[in-house]
Formats: structure tokens, C-alpha cells, sequence
């Protein structure tokens, strides 16, 4: 039996939801399968869990994670602290605030916030 955390799948606001550990696999092909597999509707993936090079926009490691969730039509949520990616970029600050106000890829700082940002676009209460 292993003491570390789980990746869990359960249901908020009417919506199927992976919610990664901070361990595991970085690989996000793996993740966009498993949504696939198990009609997840919605992936969180903490920012530890996130690939090498992830924040440097010009590594294009941003576009490639978040066209594979797109081209599946699974939406992705990266949960964690990015202020000291943000600071450093401007480029990385307009593309956090861009993608955050659409309903597919959200940067986000907890999952209180999560909750937040599901039930302002489902319109559903909480899952009980």
C-alpha cells in the first residue's frame, strides 16, 4: 500500500473530473487517454505535474500539451502557484489571462478556485 496521493475522478458541477496528484507522470498523452477512456470531461493537472519547459513559451511545450486536450475536447485546468512564471513574462502573463477566460484551459491557483470558475460556467450547484 502506498502513502502517496491519487490521481481521483468524480463529479463537479455536472461535469466528469480527473484530479491529478502533484506525483505521477508528466506525460500529458497518457492523461488526454485516460480522459478518453473513463469520459472525463475536465483534467487537472497541478503545476509540479506539469512538462519540462511548460511556462517558457518558446520551448512550445504550452501549445503542444494544451492542442492535445483540445483536439480531444477535454478541458484542462493547471492548478498551482505560476506568479514567478508570470512575473518573468510578459508573454506568459497575456497567455495565463487569455486562456483563463475561456471555458477550455484555465490556470488556476487552488481548487476552491476550480469549484469557482465550474459553477460559474455550468451553472450547477455542487455535486453532493
Amino acid at each position: 500500500m502506498s502513502d502517496l496521493p491519487r490521481d481521483e475522478a468524480g463529479d463537479r458541477f455536472g461535469l466528469r473530473v480527473l484530479v491529478c496528484a502533484p506525483g505521477g507522470s508528466r506525460d500529458t498523452r497518457e492523461l488526454v487517454g485516460r480522459a478518453i477512456a473513463e469520459h472525463i470531461d475536465l483534467v487537472v493537472v497541478p503545476v509540479e505535474r506539469l512538462p519540462e519547459g511548460f511556462f517558457q513559451l518558446s520551448t512550445g511545450v504550452a501549445g503542444e500539451v494544451i492542442q492535445q486536450f483540445v483536439n480531444y475536447r477535454v478541458r484542462l485546468a493547471v492548478v498551482g502557484d505560476i506568479s514567478g512564471h508570470v512575473e518573468r513574462s510578459s508573454a506568459l502573463r497575456d497567455f495565463v489571462q487569455e486562456s483563463s477566460q475561456g471555458r477550455h484551459v484555465w490556470f488556476l491557483t487552488d481548487l476552491a478556485e476550480l469549484d469557482e470558475e465550474l459553477e460559474r460556467v455550468s451553472g450547477h450547484e455542487p455535486d453532493v
